[in-house]
């Protein structure tokens, strides 16, 4: 099978199992865990902020971020279709005791005269705005890149509110290749940052929590309350090490495969800025079902839309059969490839019935369970 379901699917190379085989450790809960620590350190380092804190999964170190920076019953601004809002089990809000209003925008980054008209009036009537969350790459979005340029100037205006800026940067690393920004300035446009290891770079297990010590300190505690320190975690530091080391760089071979996949698809190549690939216009199910049975994975995010992630695991010749595959069953879905240029996003019907990328779609009394809870 070609696994294109998500990046997350990635398993360790051999070269990863014996950095993880040989790794240095000791307890994380009382801070002796060499390889964690360095782990930590390095990745404050490389995006200029001071400290940084080893997570499980992505979901946490957002979690535990936006709690960082955002006091219980105060809200956080962010686009329609983040991550935080629609992919996160509503933890800001049932953890983290904040709430989110969003905005909808087809690149995911409102303007930054629309996020000023978000931020809630001075008023014991209103909820008070404390937050602006920012997502690049925006998955939803289909992998786009937001410019630096638009990245400073949300924080600009932040600034001149008084606001926090949290940046998921769960495929930071995409952005860093597709535009060659350094790590630094993107670190430098957020006040705390929530970055993945176990996606593109394929690391087994692992996202970091970035800023400045007292905004890590919080994050430590948090992490503590909600029963998530671990102990000899190096055994999967020594992992995140190896990826930072080796996979970084090879993104964009993940680039261009999805710009293979997305032109048989009928989407322009130009569009597909990182390694996701979004198709909207045929029947979700049957193209699933009918990619499924020539042995190439892929997921839907409502019934009218597939989507498709390339990553460490798809080689070039992956990419070329998953493209021809993906030809036929697009067409058995009702969509006739290539079309001249790729449609708008089109916003699901019903939000609170998206399928979520699992291939058991909608009606819901099609599905086989109620919403799955951990596809990022």
């Amino acid at each position: 099978m070609i696994d294109l379901r998500s990046d997350t699917v990635t398993t360790p190379t051999d070269a990863m199992r014996r950095a993880i085989a040989n790794a240095d450790v000791g307890d994380d809960v009382y801070g002796e865990d060499p390889s964690v620590n360095a782990l930590e350190e390095r990745v404050a380092q490389m995006f200029g902020h001071e400290a940084a804190l080893y997570c499980v999964s992505g979901s946490l170190a957002n979690l535990l971020a936006v709690r960082a920076v955002t006091p219980v019953g105060a809200e956080v601004l962010c686009d329609s279709r983040a991550h935080i809002v629609r992919a996160e089990s509503g933890a800001h809000a049932a953890i983290g005791g904040v709430t989110t209003r969003t905005w909808t925008h087809s690149r995911g980054l409102a303007a930054v005269d629309e996020i000023d008209a978000l931020v809630a009036p001075a008023s014991s009537y209103f909820v008070s705005t404390a937050t602006i969350s920012v997502e690049n790459t925006h998955n939803f979005g289909g992998g786009l890149v937001h410019s630096i340029d638009s990245l400073r100037a949300v924080r600009e205006r932040a600034d001149a509110q008084n606001l926090s800026v949290h940046l998921d940067g769960a495929r930071i690393w995409n952005a860093h290749v597709a535009t060659g920004v350094p790590l630094t300035e993107y670190g430098g446009v957020a006040d705390v940052l929530a970055v993945c290891l176990s996606k593109g770079l394929g690391a087994p297990v692992g996202s970091l929590v970035i800023g400045s010590r007292e905004h890590i300190a919080e994050a430590r505690e948090w992490r503590r309350r909600l029963g998530a320190a671990w102990r000899q975690a190096g055994v999967l530091a020594a992992a995140g090490h190896h990826a930072l080391d080796h996979h970084i760089d090879r993104l964009a071979d993940d680039h261009a495969h999805a710009q293979l996949v997305a032109e048989a698809c009928g989407i322009d190549p130009a569009s597909v800025e990182s390694n996701i690939v979004v198709v909207p216009g045929a029947d979700a199910r049957a193209v699933v079902e009918a990619a499924r049975a020539e042995g190439v994975l892929i997921g839907a995010i409502d019934p009218r839309t597939v989507r498709l992630l390339t990553h460490l695991d798809v080689s070039r010749a992956d990419a070329e059969r998953a493209a021809n595959v993906l030809a036929r069953a697009l067409k058995q879905g009702g969509l006739t490839p290539p079309r001249s240029e790729t449609p708008p996003y089109r916003k699901p019907a019903d939000e609170s019935e998206d399928s979520m990328y699992d291939d058991r779609l909608l009606p819901h009394s099609q599905r086989l369970r109620r919403s799955p809870r951990s596809h990022r």
